[in-house]
């Protein structure tokens, strides 16, 4: 491995693809090995400047990975139908993978805990220090308070296309293990034509879609008079992109095994 380490985009013509580049074409500890986009994507073969500006190193955006271009780690912001294709290049290439991509079957799910046995994976559902910590509250929260209500809020931009977020849905996870039982068991995805009190134990859920949200999760906890309302609010996919960047870095050498973005960007329990 080089003294930069080497990163394949594969998602490159996404918001957070793109993101993800520039924060590389930032950083002085990686270096863009490849921008991938899908065959027929209007950026394939197009040079990285048509995006991004005037670069020193010239890059195109290409639709397949060159036997020839190094790789240390794959990340993957390229959607559930394009997963697939991504997983199979970075074993095939020996190579960390990295991965952002929600609303994953669990098929998929699967596959990458098959595939941690060859190479590094981490996958998250969100690669902010801010919801890594808000994941940590919600299940000591949850763990303290077991009798109170618990609902989840998320809001997004109008074009994401899995609901709930993948981050709401790992909150929900956390809180149902906190307590000790599955998502599965007690969340209420919706409450149209349902009748009568709330059940004991649910973990709600509740989605607003609308303009260009970046994420904004909230975990609410509910006793009779009184609440308590955790909150994360994103103003911009930059955050995300520098932690998924800071988790490629990080990933870059690992010896094969499933890891989580807590190992890379929680800092110690206080």
């Amino acid at each position: 491995m080089s003294e930069l380490v080497d990163v394949v985009v594969y998602g490159s013509s996404g918001r957070m693809g793109q993101a993800v580049v520039r924060a590389i074409l930032e950083s002085d500890k990686a270096r863009l090995a490849c921008a991938l986009v899908r065959p027929g994507s209007g950026l394939a073969d197009e040079p990285l400047d048509r995006v991004f500006g005037t670069l020193e190193r010239l890059v195109d955006f290409s639709t397949a990975l060159d036997p020839d271009v190094p790789c240390d780690v794959l990340v993957d912001f390229s959607g559930a139908n394009a997963f697939d294709a991504a997983l199979a290049l970075a074993l095939q290439r020996r190579a960390a993978f990295v991965s952002g991509t929600t609303g994953l079957r669990e098929e998929q799910r699967v596959a990458l805990e098959r595939a941690a046995q060859s190479i590094p994976v981490l996958w998250a559902a969100n690669f902010s220090l801010g919801v890594a910590m808000l994941l940590r509250a919600a299940k000591r929260v949850g763990a303290a308070l077991p009798d109170w209500d618990c609902e989840i809020v998320e809001m997004h931009h109008a074009r994401k296309h899995d609901a709930p977020s993948g981050t709401a849905l790992a909150l929900g996870q956390a809180v149902a293990e906190s307590r000790g039982t599955t998502l599965p068991e007690r969340a209420v995805f919706a409450r149209i034509d349902k009748t009568g009190p709330r059940q004991a134990g649910e973990i709600g859920f509740a989605v607003l879609r609308g303009g260009d949200v970046a994420g904004e999760h909230t975990v609410l906890f509910s006793t009779v008079g009184e609440r308590l309302e955790i909150t994360h609010r994103a103003s911009n996919r930059d955050i995300f992109a520098r932690g998924a960047l800071a988790a490629a870095i990080w990933m870059a050498g690992k010896p094969p095994g499933m890891y989580s973005i807590d190992e890379v960007l929680s800092p110690a329990e206080v």
